[in-house]
């Protein structure tokens, strides 16, 4: 695989993490799971800037978002396969 354009640190993860300047609306992007070596494609629904993170399902109100392999906050707004996850629909389990 070339360069990809997001990176998926384990399987269990439903976020993958731009590693691109951006991605743009509708851009197909690779994706590589470091845990296994495998990749997969995704299409970013919205334009998403380095080091933010693209919802690799769909999401619901109160589920958790996993990156690295690790409960990083739940989700207060429904999130599409594709779209920008962000502070506007996650918010951290400590508050």
């Amino acid at each position: 695989m070339s360069q990809p354009d997001l990176i998926i640190h384990d399987e269990k993860d439903n976020v993958g993490v731009v590693v691109i300047e951006k991605t743009q609306k509708g851009q197909e992007c690779s994706a590589w799971i470091m845990e296994n070596d495998k990749s997969i494609k995704i299409n970013s629904t919205n334009e998403v800037p380095l080091g933010h993170k693209i919802a690799l399902k769909d999401l619901k109100e109160g589920d958790t978002i996993l990156k690295y392999g690790h409960d990083i906050g739940k989700v207060v707004k429904p999130i599409k396969k594709g779209d920008h996850v962000h502070v506007h629909n996650v918010k951290t389990k400590k508050w």
